[in-house]
């Protein structure tokens, strides 16, 4: 998940008057563990119950791809419950989703669920994905491959060091240990001449201002949710995670592709290596998903704008915090 930088779309907001006159899209934000995918479909439901269509939409940077079914925690087919779902592994692991490749086609499916006079339900925890979709994209032109590879070459002390001498704002807000952010930082700067920050002003392809938003942030008990996270990776280890992986090796992909870092890869990787045993692997698992959780609760708790309802006591009822949505 990024924390580059905050969302905008309050800022995009139509007057109150104009928002009923925007088709709605539901969107349910939360870290991993927190029940999105079960809430998802529960209003999808609701809503068949009324007479209307559900549409999930998946908004989690995993579960785009189709190689990691068990350890992104990929709704099953039986507990999509007969929900239509879509990009959920819709990317091959050998393609790197971006930001932009996916508000691009969850765009089109938000779309294409308002034709057809369905609710999109927007579900993840992946705020770049989602504020991406909502606010836009920076401009950001074509970084020249020999900048990128020089500045992806450098060891991360010695690019940090670099952004600080030419885009100093930008590091200023950037762990010196962050290195994708820091790569990414430094390209830009020396591809274009700008620094980041001046591209993220420009943004466009936004569509929060054609949508009436429903938002709903689950929050749940942190330590509960560590424990769940816990008990999660447990049961991927013992439901064919080990298998997933030796898949994944046996492509033979870029080590530094998503699909090869996203957590649990390198963890059970380094098991199958003999570099350490099966619980070693669990314990390092269990404790990069509750650090990916925290880091997600943290961000959701403070980043999205302060009037979409965040939501701390369980269960999570899609009566509740949805509606509005019913009596639309």
């Amino acid at each position: 998940m990024s924390t580059e930088t905050s969302f905008n779309c309050d800022d995009k907001e139509p007057p109150e008057a104009a928002r009923g006159d925007k088709p709605p899209l539901a969107l349910i934000a939360g870290p991993t563990a927190s029940g999105k995918s079960d809430l998802a479909v529960r209003l999808a439901l609701a809503l068949a119950v009324r007479g209307r269509r559900g549409v999930v939409i998946n908004a989690d940077s995993a579960q785009v791809y189709s190689d990691l079914s068990l350890l992104s925690a990929r709704p099953s087919t039986e507990e999509m419950q007969g929900v239509e779902h879509r990009l959920f592994g819709a990317w091959d692991g050998a393609q790197a989703c971006s930001a932009a490749d996916w508000a691009l086609a969850a765009w089109q499916e938000v779309e294409t669920a308002q034709n057809e006079d369905a609710v999109p339900i927007l579900v993840g925890g992946t705020g770049l994905y989602i504020r991406t979709l909502l606010d836009g994209i920076a401009p950001v032109p074509e970084i020249d491959p020999e900048v990128r590879t020089a500045v992806r070459a450098l060891p991360v002390a010695e690019a940090y060091a670099a952004l600080r001498q030419e885009d100093p704002e930008r590091a200023e807000a950037l762990s010196p240990a962050d290195s994708a952010r820091i790569s990414r930082a430094l390209e830009v700067v020396r591809s274009t001449g700008r620094g980041l920050k001046a591209w993220q002003a420009e943004t466009v392809g936004g569509i929060a201002g054609k949508v009436t938003l429903h938002p709903a942030i689950l929050l749940p008990d942190r330590q509960t949710l560590y424990a769940r996270c816990d008990l999660r990776f447990a049961r991927m280890l013992e439901h064919g995670a080990i298998a997933e992986v030796e898949a994944l090796l046996a492509r033979n992909l870029d080590p530094a592709l998503p699909v090869m870092r996203a957590i649990g890869v390198p963890e059970i990787a380094g098991y199958l290596r003999g570099e350490w045993a099966l619980e070693e692997a669990q314990t390092r698992g269990a404790q990069a998903t509750r650090n990916y959780a925290k880091r997600q609760f943290t961000w959701l708790r403070h980043q999205p704008p302060a009037d979409w309802p965040r939501h701390e006591t369980e269960p999570f009822s899609e009566e509740t915090l949805f509606e509005t949505l019913f009596h639309i």
